[in-house]
């Protein structure tokens, strides 16, 4: 676990890069009501549990797409509610705790920004308490700051650009994203300007 984040209410840690194979990078994000939130599902391992507790009880496992579920039946099995979007649910191979929308909140400053398109029910988790925390999980890739790429897999590009657009008036200073590599994707504080940059530069090209 790297700590990339310390706030006076919240921590953000990475648990593990994005990897080669297209494994999603999973976080742990640390909230003095939620507790402790897994964002993408890593390998289960008692150790990882117990690091785990060791800096918060963690209570959940956000899904931002199916992408991230590779350990997810370990971590429900561990007590962990799952959450996703409900049109991701039913891409999931695990039962869902918790299906949210736009509406959704998980606490008062927590709730979620569904953006259809990478997947069928991509769905970024956001805190909105300042400074702000923007999980986008595959809806946007680090090209050093989050942005926009096509995918050839994109369930509809389309939909990615019209979520984009939308992130134009979101105030955020950090942001993460599935494709987060330690010391080379940037993520904060910054991230909303960097973030509207480049999705300026790529709705122009």
């Amino acid at each position: 676990m790297i700590e990339l984040v310390n706030l006076p209410e919240r921590r953000i840690f990475l648990i593990a890069d994005a990897d080669a194979a297209g494994t999603p990078a999973s976080f742990y994000l640390v909230d003095p009501v939620a507790a402790g939130i897994l964002i993408n599902a890593p390998a289960f391992s008692l150790a990882l549990a117990d690091a785990l507790r060791a800096v918060a009880a963690p209570r959940f496992l956000f899904l931002p797409s199916a992408r991230g579920a590779a350990g997810a039946a370990e971590w429900r099995d561990a007590g962990l509610q799952v959450i996703a979007s409900a049109e991701e649910a039913a891409l999931l191979p695990i039962p869902v705790d918790q299906r949210v929308d736009r509406k959704t909140r998980l606490t008062r400053a927590i709730d979620f920004l569904p953006m259809s398109g990478r997947t069928a029910g991509s769905c970024a988790l956001r805190v909105k308490a300042r400074p702000g925390i923007v999980f986008f999980g595959p809806i946007l890739d680090h090209r050093d700051w989050p942005a926009l790429v096509a995918h050839p897999d994109d369930f509809s590009y389309e939909n990615r650009v019209i979520g984009a657009i939308a992130l134009r008036d979101l105030r955020f200073e950090f942001a993460l994203c599935d494709n987060y590599v330690h010391g080379r994707s940037r993520f904060g504080p910054g991230a909303a300007a960097a973030t509207r940059a480049n999705l300026a530069t790529e709705l122009r090209a």
